[in-house]
């Protein structure tokens, strides 16, 4: 698994290096042509984007067989950015939730994310920032595994929730492209539900397990072609107190695709790897991997 970690480690190195590469070249072409859109009195740049993706298959006396089935997926993505002199407060909220239905079991989870990501800095030099970085993540609902006969809970609200702040510094080059490298990170990791402490290394009579290690956290978005963008989020984090050379390794890519103002095809893949989370399949620690496709309606501001 090491080899495996390292693997990602350098493929998403080499993703972010030539990610640097394409923004300076974007940002050059535009500055001439942007000039004199820029309104240097506003302080506060909101966006957001509230997607509802559908997916819908059906089957009637079809020879080769199939699974009649839908999915229904709802993805708020939001950023609030301050700028004002020398101070940078960048925020990201993420919140998606989703159901697949097949008459075999019924409606299922198949997404389901709650996440805070805040960035507060103060320019040091062209580019870089003193920084305090704060990161908080959690579900809304309830998670099965289905493996056995038996449906088996394996989450729920605040079980787990993350949450890791520290100061640091950062390389930003717009709110499109930005690393931050905390060297003095603590950690939570909280877990409500008391039957479920183990399965994520929280001792069974208390709440919460805390760390203190090292952290970055990159983001990158870039226009792939007209009408596609891609956004990259990773998160790594390493625990001083406990095997820091086990990278836990949590990275997010979003991928948007607009066939008109308000019609887009999504796609998203995560990947995390963190050794104090036990599988149930295997039960050991493991890459966990989320995939979601679908096409439907956004709303943009």
């Amino acid at each position: 698994m090491n080899g495996l970690k390292l693997g990602l480690l350098s493929a998403v190195s080499l993703l972010t290096f030539n990610a640097f590469a394409q923004q300076e070249v974007q940002d050059a072409a535009e500055t001439g042509e942007n000039a004199l859109q820029v309104d240097t009195t506003k302080t506060w740049t909101i966006t957001g984007e509230n997607t509802l993706l559908l997916n819908q298959s059906s089957f009637k006396n079809w020879a080769a067989g199939g699974v009649n089935s839908m999915a229904v997926n709802l993805l708020l993505n939001y950023d609030f950015n301050y700028k004002k002199d020398k101070w940078n407060w960048d925020n990201k909220v993420i919140a998606a939730f989703g159901q697949t239905f097949t008459k075999e079991t019924d409606w299922r989870k198949n997404d389901d994310r709650f996440a805070i990501n805040s960035l507060l800095g103060y320019e040091a030099a062209e580019k870089w920032l003193y920084t305090f970085n704060l990161n908080f993540n959690t579900q809304f609902a309830n998670g099965y595994d289905y493996t056995d006969a038996e449906r088996t809970k394996i989450s729920a609200p605040f079980a787990p929730a993350f949450l890791d702040f520290g100061p640091g510094f950062a390389y930003k080059e717009s709110d499109n492209f930005k690393i931050n490298i905390s060297p003095a990170s603590t950690r939570f990791i909280m877990v409500g539900a008391e039957s479920l402490r183990e399965r994520y290394a929280v001792d069974p009579d208390k709440f919460a397990r805390t760390e203190f290690g090292a952290a970055l956290d990159a983001y990158y978005k870039v226009g792939i072609m007209e009408n596609i963008s891609l956004e990259n989020i990773l998160k790594l984090y390493a625990n001083y107190l406990e095997d820091p050379q086990n990278v836990d390794v949590d990275y997010l890519a979003n991928l948007a695709m607009e066939v008109n103002r308000f019609i887009t095809v999504n796609a998203a893949v995560q990947l995390i790897y963190d050794d104090n989370v036990t599988l149930i399949e295997t039960n050991a620690p493991g890459l966990q991997v989320r995939q979601v496709v679908g096409a439907g309606v956004t709303y943009k501001f």
